[in-house]
């Protein structure tokens, strides 16, 4: 499985930006797929999972900001980011895994930055 990140970018406090991830290879069910986030200095935290059957679930840093959405025909997970904030700088790294096994996948990460 290879995922593919994109949509970082630079963008000013109060504005918007989507995330892309599309995976390669694999299937596409069973699943979890989710975007985690690594500022300079800090572990890198998570920021919003989706599973195959649509159950969401966010870090309250982004609830009400950030929205996670998939397409199952396009094998994509998008994460739409509003309300931009200079905290939410950091690389965003998307991930998938399957229910029941152990592997871990992840994508080669994507750079956003909000100005203030």
């Amino acid at each position: 499985v290879q995922l593919q990140a994109s949509g970082g970018g630079l963008v000013q406090a109060g504005g918007s930006l989507r995330l892309s991830c599309k995976a390669f290879g694999g299937t596409f069910s069973s699943y979890i797929m989710g975007w985690f986030r690594q500022a300079p200095g800090k572990e890198r935290e998570l920021v919003a999972q989706i599973s195959s059957d649509g159950y969401e679930n966010y870090a309250r840093s982004v609830k009400g900001r950030f929205t996670i959405s998939r397409d199952n025909s396009k094998r994509t997970v998008y994460l739409q980011m509003n309300n931009l904030e200079p905290e939410d700088t950091a690389v965003y790294y998307c991930n998938l895994r399957y229910y029941g096994r152990s592997e871990n996948y992840w994508g080669q990460g994507t750079l956003v930055t909000v100005s203030s």
